[in-house]
């Protein structure tokens, strides 16, 4: 049975060919701004938030900014919404998890995001937070990163090169060096670029090697929208130019078939400078079963969960 917002044919070829697809409207722009505007005040209590560690409380390290639909109703909801769930199913089959979801904020005046990819997500701590089995040809997750303000050229909005997600271009057994005081310093081809305090160059296969940006496109978004692509797709984003006061607000959220193991061998994050415990954690069921034992997942007890089943 055909699900009813699955991946036409077209669809999923051009997702083939290209490596994302979209965007698509889950929220007209006027519930979405009523949306964020009464979450981003829910956000600010971070007593049930799953990372209560020091260093991510305090807002020294990003990893404060993960995880938020294990404690937050909207959030929890969103990641579990048939729109988003049926298409990323086209993709990846029945049986899928969320394992992670993200804030990316721009304020005006910040940087873009460096080109890079992601397979394993071990760029920071030097160790994979994901690993497919060795006999699938895929690695990496799909990302659905979703607008919940406008995102467009001035303000930071995405960049994708089409069709670089077949083969990686960095070693990310390679472990690049947190520099906190890089962030808003940094300019890459006369574009003033970086990575949250990161240098995604450490980890070039091929130290002579530079993204072949002619061929980049910018991913215009109106609040609600949301757009689905491969983490091993080269992407970036826009510098905010500052031209408008307005934050540009992104969030993402990971999915991957429920037989991908999620953080092996290992009892908490370590990224930005900072640790966080997985003791709260769970990576979330959002269609089928869970097809791996050693993964931590959420229970009908969670937070995501119950919100979720309403």
């Amino acid at each position: 049975m055909t699900k009813k917002f699955a991946l036409t044919e077209e669809q999923v070829k051009f997702f083939k060919e290209n490596g994302y697809v979209g965007p698509f409207t889950l929220y007209e722009p006027e519930e979405m701004n009523e949306l964020w505007k009464r979450n981003r005040i829910k956000l600010l209590d971070r007593s049930n938030a799953v990372y209560q560690d020091e260093a991510a409380v305090s807002g020294v390290t990003n990893i404060s900014n993960y995880d938020r639909h294990l404690d937050n109703e909207f959030l929890a909801r969103h990641i579990c919404r048939k729109e988003i769930v049926d298409r990323v199913n086209s993709i990846l089959g029945p049986d899928l998890i969320c394992w992670r979801t993200e804030f990316f904020p721009k304020y005006p005046g910040d940087e873009g995001t460096d080109w890079h990819q992601a397979d394993t997500f071990a760029n920071a701590s030097g160790q994979p937070q994901i690993v497919w089995p060795d006999d699938e040809e895929f690695g990496g997750t799909i990302t659905v990163w979703t607008a919940f303000t406008e995102a467009n050229v001035d303000n930071g909005c995405l960049q994708f090169i089409p069709g670089t997600h077949q083969s990686m271009n960095y070693d990310e057994t390679k472990r690049m060096q947190y520099r906190p005081d890089s962030v808003n310093s940094e300019t890459k081809e006369g574009v003033a670029r970086g990575f949250f305090g990161y240098d995604y160059r450490e980890l070039q296969i091929d130290p002579d090697w530079k993204p072949d940006e002619s061929k980049a496109q910018s991913m215009v978004m109106r609040p609600g929208q949301f757009i689905i692509f491969w983490s091993t797709l080269m992407h970036a984003s826009h510098p905010h130019s500052g031209k408008t006061s307005d934050m540009r607000m992104g969030f993402a959220s990971r999915y991957v078939p429920s037989h991908v193991r999620v953080y092996p061998d290992t009892d908490y994050v370590e990224e930005y400078g900072g640790k966080v415990s997985l003791e709260k954690y769970g990576s979330v069921v959002v269609s089928g079963e869970s097809n791996e034992p050693r993964n931590r997942i959420a229970t009908e007890t969670t937070t995501a969960l119950k919100f979720a089943a309403l």
